[in-house]
């Protein structure tokens, strides 16, 4: 009787065709799993079997390395090694060269000479660059073995970690090429294809498999994710997370992401400077932005059948509880400045009308609102209606991205009309009231640089560093409802807060409840002498 020959494996439901071979006993503790699972990208089945038979070769290849037990390395074979390395982080950062900021050119020539030292107070920078720098081409290393199935000695070990290094370099000299217009961007794209990898020698036989990349994976979890409701600001937040986090490994291979590759990330963003701020993030931000995305795109990716595990899996960060230093909200003084300086704004010069505007009312609306200054950035003409005997504005996901998701109504108060906020509605053209949409209608990017110069303009009056500029109208506007005696349901709905309980979903919260309760509000007293 004739064996059945090994063959790709159709995912029931996707359809999409796998590779899935159990893992030999003798291998299971090396391997670290009882089974191989690899996607093989295609529901082609001709298209499968080619796929196939490229990824078995390479898992054959690495049990064979496997068994093959601990070996050593000439120099020649680890900058063959290397090589994937050069290629993976030449072309990874090909299409923006000069973003590549990981990996410092000028501290290469004594990498593995210079120890980290001190001056006898401090750590000198440039030793804690390259101290990175070493730990960065170590992890590296790791992943190589991994992917090759080798084991080797310490000494080829450290033959292996400095001819990546040297990969590195060659690599990163040739983006400064590129960045420059040195050399043909064209030239980068065939790299790849350029030399004799360990893959194509007789030795190591065919181990080149069709790789499932990191970026790959987002784009395809945000497709389901977009359709499932969430916002436009995860995509980038997340796109910024994955960008980073490739750069950071050099290379876009998902099936090649291992927990320590997460956990040196983590490291990594908790030590480094921000490209975009400059600035070294916060614990917090690492783990509610880098590590949430990290998780939620491999969890995805294993729940679909893409990833075998979630490498993200289980690495987190412990936050303490940041000291409060003053309430979150504005103070009465600090309020009744800003909204001053809103109320006799004088704009600058070239400065755009609709910022001017912002500047002006902006400030205003917050106060009386609760709402998110990006809620109220993205005003329309059409979002503010008179209706019943109220000036009503409406916060709704048509203008732009409201957290909730869902449109309410908040009914003016009498100190906005008396400042003539409806006079000003009624002249405005019909379109957005603050930004100046794009050439394809977006409104997300230019409201991302408005919220950008309110902050800016708040902190020149307010400059305490313990109150956001932004968000801090939302906590004082509660304030001001608690003193006011104001239900808090009719607060929270004028607020777009979820409802806290299931009875707080039943009835609605009309416009003549918010109305009556928006007028329980004092004024606020402002100096008005000089408009």
């Amino acid at each position: 009787m004739a064996l059945k020959m090994a063959q790709p494996w159709p995912h029931p439901k996707t359809g999409v065709f796998w590779y899935r071979r159990a893992v030999p006993k003798d291998l299971r503790e090396l391997v670290g799993k009882r089974e191989e699972l690899v996607t093989l990208g295609t529901k082609d089945a001709a298209e499968a079997r080619v796929e196939y038979a490229k990824v078995s070769a390479q898992v054959e290849v690495r049990w064979s390395n496997l068994r093959a037990g601990y070996r050593s390395l000439t120099e020649r074979e680890a900058h063959e090694y290397a090589k994937l390395s050069h290629d993976n982080w030449l072309n990874g950062h090909a299409d923006d060269p000069r973003m590549q900021l990981t990996w410092r050119t000028h501290l290469y020539a004594d990498l593995w000479t210079k120890d980290l030292r001190t001056d006898g107070k401090t750590v000198v920078a440039d030793d804690i660059i390259r101290d990175f720098m070493r730990r960065f081409c170590h992890i590296q290393t790791d992943n190589c073995l991994a992917h090759f199935g080798l084991r080797v000695d310490d000494l080829s070990y450290f033959k292996l970690s400095r001819a990546i290094a040297a990969a590195f370099q060659r690599a990163s000299l040739k983006l400064d090429q590129l960045a420059e217009g040195i050399i043909d961007p064209g030239d980068v794209a065939t790299t790849k294809a350029a030399h004799v990898s360990p893959a194509e020698q007789p030795r190591f036989a065919d181990t080149a498999i069709k790789p499932l990349s990191v970026t790959g994976l987002f784009e395809s979890w945000w497709q389901e994710a977009k359709a499932a409701g969430r916002k436009p600001s995860t995509h980038e937040s997340y796109h910024h997370t994955v960008k980073g986090f490739v750069a950071f490994l050099g290379h876009d291979d998902a099936t090649r992401v291992t927990p320590d590759d997460v956990v040196a990330f983590k490291d990594h963003r908790l030590t480094t400077p921000s490209q975009r701020t400059g600035k070294i993030p916060s614990a917090k931000t690492v783990k509610d932005s880098d590590l949430s995305a990290l998780k939620t795109i491999f969890g995805w990716a294993k729940i679909n059948r893409k990833l075998a595990e979630n490498p993200a899996e289980g690495v987190t960060i412990r936050v303490g509880k940041k000291p409060q230093l003053r309430p979150k909200g504005f103070t009465d003084d600090e309020a009744n400045a800003i909204l001053s300086a809103a109320l006799n704004y004088e704009p600058i010069p070239r400065e755009l009308p609709s910022t001017a505007a912002a500047k002006h009312w902006i400030p205003w609306l917050c106060a009386f609102s609760g709402a998110r200054v990006g809620e109220i950035g993205q005003l329309r003409r059409q979002d503010i209606r008179f209706e019943n005997g109220f000036w009503v504005l409406r916060i709704t996901p048509d203008a732009g991205t409201v957290k909730t998701n869902q449109a309410r109504d908040i009914v003016l108060h009498p100190q906005l009309i008396d400042l003539g906020f409806h006079l000003f509605v009624e002249a405005a053209q019909p379109g957005p009231l603050f930004v100046v949409p794009g050439k394809n209608g977006d409104v997300a990017g230019p409201l991302s640089g408005l919220l950008n110069r309110m902050r800016e303009f708040v902190r020149d009056v307010v400059p305490d560093p313990n109150v956001q500029p932004n968000h801090g109208w939302r906590h004082l506007f509660t304030t001001r409802c608690i003193d006011a005696e104001i239900e808090a349901r009719i607060y929270n709905a004028i607020q777009g807060h979820a409802a806290r309980t299931v009875a707080d979903q039943y009835g609605d919260v009309t416009l003549k409840a918010k109305a009556m309760a928006i007028r329980k509000l004092p004024r606020f007293e402002v100096d008005e002498h000089r408009r």
